[in-house]
């Protein structure tokens, strides 16, 4: 299972998305793709600063997140995420509070967060990360 993080959703918006990442999203059972509210908040304040953001929202919508299942932030992810966040602080590696809401959703579905920002989520413990999106890919 995978939890698509806002670096890899949104690419799937731009004209000319990533030539590896559409190819590897179709091998994927789509039951098995997921998004995190972070993300989704995270991509509406985006599109909330476009002039045309009411019909740039309804494409997301459409064409993205219609088409992940979306898991909601609660009691437990907030657990975890304050673990993560008083791991960084205690080892001196900041992260930005989204990505360790979003890492700490994946940690608890153990689910792998897909994301073209890997520096900040491999330093999460107990996070499994993989970048569609490199050439290693």
């Amino acid at each position: 299972m995978y939890l698509l993080d806002t670096s890899v959703l949104s690419e799937l918006i731009k004209r000319h998305p990533h030539p590896g990442l559409l190819p590897r999203l179709r091998h994927q059972p789509s039951r098995t793709l997921f998004t995190s509210t972070i993300c989704v908040m995270e991509l509406r304040y985006g599109a909330s600063l476009r002039a045309d953001h009411e019909p740039f929202w309804r494409r997301i919508e459409q064409e993205i997140l219609s088409h992940v299942q979306i898991i909601e932030f609660g009691e437990r992810e907030a657990l975890l995420a304050g673990d993560l966040l008083a791991h960084l602080k205690r080892t001196g590696k900041p992260v930005g509070l989204e990505d360790v809401l979003i890492g700490a959703t994946a940690r608890a579905y153990g689910y792998t967060v897909v994301t073209h920002n890997t520096k900040h989520f491999h330093i999460l413990p107990d996070v499994k990360v993989e970048d569609w999106l490199s050439a290693a890919s």
